[in-house]
């Protein structure tokens, strides 16, 4: 296998081994790229990373047992475990970045990191510019280094997010440039962006002309039902009824924050390149999680639509194909897995998810034939590589949806008689999942929730993170 030949040689000289980069944004919807097909969003280094290498077409977050959807997505990506096997820290637990480190791997790791500080410790050797906690105004993020000592320095609040973090991933390359070489490096940088709040700085502010943005293909002024999750802190972002006006203004915010840290992108490749490290650096770009932002009526993602678990996924670099795609159905959880294999470390039998080297070097049509998604005792849904089927346990209530002809899932089969075998079929498999990964819910609840309800009576308030530009613009009505 082409993409393993670096990992063999590498049991025999250390140096020959595979720089390792991991980018992951915050809240970018696969759509949100322009390798998907997205003509209008202008991230030219996000579509290099593509161009030269593996698109997954397929590739989603398992779920959340909470709001916070990054905490358990990330911790499921850093243990390669599913979501009933691991919370949202990882005290105690093995992650891939803990193996490369054992294997001889330089680790470094900068901005987000969701997940306490006693895993960030035992993974990486090196941290700049670390975000603990979830979300922050982009110019006030609270950040800390990593110090000798294993303790941290004092938090400190400087320059936008991308920014500072792209200079910390930078400022380690050039150090591991001037140094010998000898031992490859996994470098973790983590992103804020483009998650809210949504003030790209600079003339990225005005990038995308709001009157200029489509709407999503799937944008509903209103949720048709009470899904459990309506009034949590995303879905206040926008008042009720969504108006197109509210949706594409923040879309074009949305854009230009994903405009901003693409350019920062952009700056550590081009030191990759400057430093001679490219040719030899596995590059993956992913998400740990999309986003509603007026799909379904909804702004948030805790929900199971495509939109909100589905999320971009790229490799590329040394062994692995230029410009190619591939629709086989991933986790998140396979990442790690699949660096591990191509760094030569063998995977620990704790980890669920499965290395993906066969399929990026196209040996393997796929590792599985469907997959799983759940969202704290409200949803859950299993889809193959037609159909999906959404339950809603406390409703008693189900959506069927052909994917291949509503791929924005706009039409619910479910209770179309001429479809009661395939929804029968999806419900038995969803029954097979909760089997394997040890969910425990029913999928009715004892009692049945009101699927109505008034948007009249939701009140909404700016959490203390939302800066004064963003009270005024969407919390002053």
């Amino acid at each position: 296998m082409a993409l393993l030949a670096v990992a063999i040689t590498a049991q025999a000289r250390d140096f020959n081994r595979p720089n390792i980069l991991l980018i992951i944004s915050d809240d970018q919807r696969a759509d949100a790229v322009g390798a998907s097909g997205n003509a209008l969003l202008r991230a030219p280094h996000i579509d290099e990373i593509a161009e030269r290498g593996v698109r997954f077409t397929n590739a989603y977050c398992m779920g959340s047992h909470h709001g916070a959807v990054c905490a358990p997505s990330r911790a499921m990506l850093m243990s390669g475990r599913t979501l009933f096997h691991v919370y949202d820290t990882l005290e105690g637990v093995t992650t891939f970045p803990m193996l490369l480190r054992k294997a001889g791997y330089i680790t470094f790791a900068t901005g987000k990191w969701h997940n306490e500080k006693t895993a960030f410790n035992a993974a990486f050797m090196e941290g700049r510019e670390i975000f603990f906690g979830g979300m922050s105004d982009h110019l006030q993020v609270p950040v800390q280094n990593l110090k000798s000592d294993g303790t941290y320095s004092e938090v400190e609040r400087r320059g936008f997010s991308s920014t500072i973090f792209a200079n910390a991933a930078i400022e380690f390359l050039n150090r591991y440039s001037a140094g010998d070489r000898s031992s490859p490096f996994f470098a973790y940088v983590a992103f804020t962006a483009p998650h809210d709040p949504r003030t790209p700085p600079g003339e990225y502010l005005t990038m995308y002309r709001p009157e200029e943005m489509p709407l999503p293909a799937d944008y509903m002024p209103l949720h048709p039902f009470h899904n459990g999750w309506m009034t949590g802190r995303d879905e206040q972002l926008a008042p009720w009824p969504r108006t197109p006006e509210v949706i594409r203004s923040q879309l074009a915010e949305y854009y230009g924050m994903i405009s901003h840290m693409d350019a920062e992108i952009g700056r550590i490749l081009s030191c990759l390149r400057t430093n001679g490290l490219l040719e030899n650096t596995i590059i993956v770009f992913t998400s740990d999680n999309g986003l509603s932002l007026g799909s379904h009526g909804l702004m948030g993602k805790q929900n199971l639509y495509e939109h909100s678990m589905k999320v971009p996924l790229v490799f590329s670099g040394p062994g692995i194909t230029a410009g190619e795609e591939r629709d086989a159905l991933v986790y998140l959880f396979d990442i790690g897995p699949t660096i591990l294999e191509m760094a030569g470390v063998t995977v620990p039998a704790e980890m669920e998810g499965k290395s993906l080297a066969g399929i990026l070097s196209g040996e393997l049509r796929g590792i599985r034939s469907s997959l799983f998604t759940a969202y704290e005792t409200y949803q859950r849904a299993v889809r193959d590589h037609r159909w999906k089927l959404i339950r809603y346990p406390e409703l008693h209530y189900s959506q069927l949806f052909d994917l291949r002809r509503d791929p924005y899932e706009l039409n619910n089969l479910a209770e179309d008689p001429a479809h009661g075998k395939t929804t029968e079929e999806m419900m038995n498999l969803l029954l097979e999942w909760q089997k394997q990964i040890d969910d425990l819910l029913p999928l009715t609840a004892d009692g049945k929730s009101p699927m109505e309800y008034d948007p009249s009576t939701f009140r909404r308030t700016p959490d203390r993170h939302q800066p004064e530009y963003v009270i005024r613009k969407y919390f002053s009505n």
